[in-house]
Formats: structure tokens, C-alpha cells, sequence
């Protein structure tokens, strides 16, 4: 790999919990391997376009990193019935695209995301979607969902890595109008069946903040693993241990995100 780049954020307004301060350890790489990025995912980094990234906050350590063991996987019953919700949808993986089409998408969702939660406004152009959602990279897979009963309209867009041994989910945008079919957690859902059936351990879902509403849905995905502390180098052993603290009450509707002054919502 080729660091091109290396800081540490200086600290701010946490997008996740009140009268908190966040802080990014960033780095800017290249020719990351799929061995590598594997590693760095062990580590507690996520990737978003040539960004790796993970928290360093001083004063709090509530994102922490959770996986689900894909082979264990067991479905509840929201999750099973956004599954069947979401059966009548063509799902399509490739390489990550940019057109018109999920530009278009992609502001729909965010203004759906301004309206309801307060987001600030956050336009894409072809240039800046393609560095930071279909950046090219040997991991970098899209599902994307459509909708034949409407002419084959793209309703959802799913981004994640592919590796060895794991996926990533790193983003997921959809029409709003889909809102109640919880295409978020039918995409999770998708990533962890295909994992499994594929031989792969783990399914990454970035970080789970217990205090905020919008991610503690990660951790009714179960069984799963969280990432206890903060290893350093990547030769330096990672501590996983599992979680059973998560409960149907831990599901809430959205997609692995985090609101950094870098990137839109990167998980």
C-alpha cells in the first residue's frame, strides 16, 4: 500500500452524540491490497474511496466495530419480513457505477435525509461521486436494486468490499419512497446470505454507537463480534470478542453510516 497522506482530525461536534467531540485518524492510500484492507477491517478501519479512516477520540469509545459471523447468521423477525419485503427486487452486483441514475437517487435520499433529520445539504456531481463511490479498487463491489414493475427503475444502491474472508457494507442510498419495505436492513441481510454462502467468516458493519438511534440496528444482526480497544500496527493482534448485549429493541431503520467532514455518511 502507498500513504499518500496521514492525519489526525482536530476534534468536532460529534454527528452521533450530543456534547461530544469527535476525532478521524485519516489516511489517504493506495494500491491497497485485499489482504491488506482485510487487516486494516480487523483493525477497526473502514474504507471510503482512497480514504481509510477510524476514530480517535480522546474523551469517548462508543463507535466500536462490530461484525456479524456470517455462517451463524439467524434472521429475526424484522429482518426476515424487510427480507420478504424486498423479494420482488432485482438485485444486480458489479462494479461500482456512476450515471445519472444514482445521481439522481443519491439526491433524492439525502434531501429525504434534510428533511427528516436535519442533514446538511451535501451535493454529488459525477466527479466527486466517482472518488468517493466508485473509486476503483480490486474490493469494490455495488449491489444495486431495481424495480421491474416500474420499467426497471434503480431504487437502491448498496456499496461494499469484498475480501478473502469478509464483506464490508461501507454505503446505502434508496428511493424514499421505499422507505417502509427497510431496504437498509433487506441490504444487510443480502450481504450476510451471500458471506455465508460464499464461505466467508465475517460481515463488517462499521461502528455501532449505542447512544445513537440510527446505528444501533447493527447490533440486532446476530450473532456478532465487537472490537475491543484500539490496535495499532497492523502486525498487532486484533481483539474481537462476542456480543450479547444486542435485543430486538436495538432495531431501527437506516444504513451503516458516519457523518465525518470528510465524506457523506461513511460507515
Amino acid at each position: 500500500m502507498r500513504v499518500l497522506e496521514q492525519f489526525v482530525e482536530r476534534p468536532r461536534d460529534c454527528a452521533y452524540l450530543a456534547n461530544r467531540a469527535a476525532s478521524l485518524d485519516v489516511r489517504v492510500m493506495l494500491d491497497v491490497t485485499s489482504s491488506e484492507l482485510e487487516r486494516l477491517l480487523e483493525r477497526g478501519w473502514r474504507r471510503f474511496g482512497p480514504i481509510y479512516f477510524r476514530p480517535v477520540c480522546t474523551q469517548c469509545a462508543e463507535c466500536v466495530s462490530l461484525r456479524v459471523l456470517a455462517d451463524r447468521f439467524a434472521p429475526n423477525k424484522s429482518q426476515r419480513r424487510a427480507e420478504r419485503a424486498s423479494a420482488g427486487l432485482r438485485r444486480v452486483i458489479g462494479p461500482p457505477l456512476v450515471d445519472d441514475a444514482r445521481l439522481a437517487l443519491y439526491a433524492k435520499w439525502h434531501a429525504s435525509r434534510e428533511d427528516r433529520r436535519g442533514w446538511d445539504p451535501n451535493p454529488q456531481n459525477r466527479r466527486r461521486y466517482a472518488l468517493e463511490l466508485a473509486f476503483p479498487h480490486p474490493c469494490a463491489r455495488e449491489a444495486a436494486f431495481y424495480d421491474d414493475e416500474r420499467g426497471g427503475a434503480l431504487v437502491a444502491v448498496g456499496l461494499f468490499d469484498v475480501t478473502e474472508s469478509a464483506l464490508s457494507a461501507i454505503f446505502f442510498y434508496y428511493d424514499p419512497q421505499y422507505a417502509r419495505q427497510s431496504l437498509g436492513t433487506a441490504n444487510v441481510v443480502s450481504l450476510v446470505r451471500d458471506a455465508a454462502a460464499a464461505g466467508r467468516r465475517h460481515v463488517y458493519l462499521g461502528y455501532r454507537v449505542a447512544g445513537c438511534p440510527s446505528l444501533r440496528y447493527k447490533a440486532a444482526f446476530r450473532p456478532n463480534e465487537l472490537l475491543h480497544g484500539r490496535p495499532g500496527g497492523l502486525d498487532e493482534s486484533a481483539d474481537w470478542r462476542s456480543s450479547e448485549s444486542a435485543s430486538s429493541a436495538d432495531v431501527s431503520e437506516g444504513s451503516p453510516e458516519t457523518r465525518s467532514a470528510l465524506a457523506p455518511t461513511p460507515s
